[in-house]
């Protein structure tokens, strides 16, 4: 008998935007958009939770996707929506997708916390990508971590 294995995906968002510049999303409002926007894709599901940090989790089959699939998946689901909010379709920003596969031991003890094994991902809003990057000194922290633990997704402007 084959077993499925199911891989954990935890989005957080990251609006690194001014309200002025484009419509904030509430917790709910950003998991409705993976929500509906997973649909179509077999045996993924997508529910909002609860947690301070997490927002949204995924469950995937790791024989069908590999977790950059989906993050990729995530960011033109999020660009789609984004683009229909603008008269033009036309987006006014970058949009980053930051992962991270956890290999600390948990510190929580919530059923909606990160796992070892599981992947972290950062949802960004931003003006500028390079700026947010450079910010956040994503190079220096990825930079000792294996590859095949972190990835990164850029949908830019």
């Amino acid at each position: 008998m084959n077993q499925q294995t199911t891989g954990r995906m935890l989005l957080a968002h990251n609006f690194n935007l001014s309200e002025d510049e484009f419509p904030p999303l509430n917790r709910e409002e950003f998991a409705q958009i993976f929500i509906d926007g997973l649909k179509s894709h077999d045996n993924v599901s997508c529910s909002l939770i609860d947690n301070p940090h997490w927002v949204v989790e995924i469950l995937f089959p790791t024989d069908n996707f590999m977790p950059k699939e989906i993050g990729e998946i995530c960011g033109q689901i999020l660009l789609n929506k984004r683009q229909t909010q603008k008269s033009d379709n036309q987006i006014t920003h970058d949009i980053l997708i930051l992962a991270g596969k956890k290999t600390s031991p948990v510190i929580s003890t919530s059923p909606t916390s990160l796992q070892p094994g599981e992947w972290g991902v950062d949802v960004v809003e931003t003006n500028s990508a390079d700026t947010f990057l450079a910010a956040i000194e994503w190079e220096l922290k990825t930079s000792q971590r294996p590859k095949e633990n972190i990835f990164k997704v850029e949908l830019l402007k």
